[in-house]
């Protein structure tokens, strides 16, 4: 049996906004899409969701790339992010200006560059072992 991508996104997004809601995970994502109009086709349903288990969303057009998640993952993709307290969000939008302007004055490297991708794993809820691994086994890193 073959499941369409719709009923498999929103399976995903359930699933992941209850351990939002339950306080398991502090950030989720979605599945990163390829299209503006595939994320946009879930939004309806992400909103009611998060009004169902008291989470709030974030669609994102432009996501954090990090060592954590593989490029293909990452950069130009769209997906929606959930979250339950407003800081969470707030706390991602500063990370990636932190990012950002570390870029812009070439200091996105060594030290710091590691710290914005185990920031994001913190916020993503990971185990610490869980985010070394992923920084260490991801072979689709940005070149910057």
């Amino acid at each position: 049996m073959q499941i369409d991508s719709y009923s498999f996104d929103s399976g995903l997004i359930d699933g992941v906004n209850r351990l939002v809601a339950l306080g398991v995970k502090s950030l989720a994502l979605s599945r990163p899409l390829s299209t503006r109009e595939e994320r946009e086709a879930l939004i309806e349903y992400a909103h009611e969701n998060c009004r169902q288990h008291g989470t709030k969303l974030y669609p994102e057009d432009d996501p954090l790339v990090t060592d954590l998640i593989p490029l293909s993952q990452s950069k130009g993709t769209y997906s929606i992010l959930l979250y339950r307290d407003d800081h969470v969000i707030e706390d991602y939008i500063r990370l990636k200006e932190r990012k950002e302007s570390m870029v812009a004055n070439r200091a996105y490297f060594g030290g710091n560059r590691s710290r914005v991708a185990w920031e994001l794993g913190r916020l993503l809820s990971y185990p610490e072992e869980v985010i070394r691994r992923l920084v260490a086994e991801n072979e689709e890193k940005e070149t910057v």
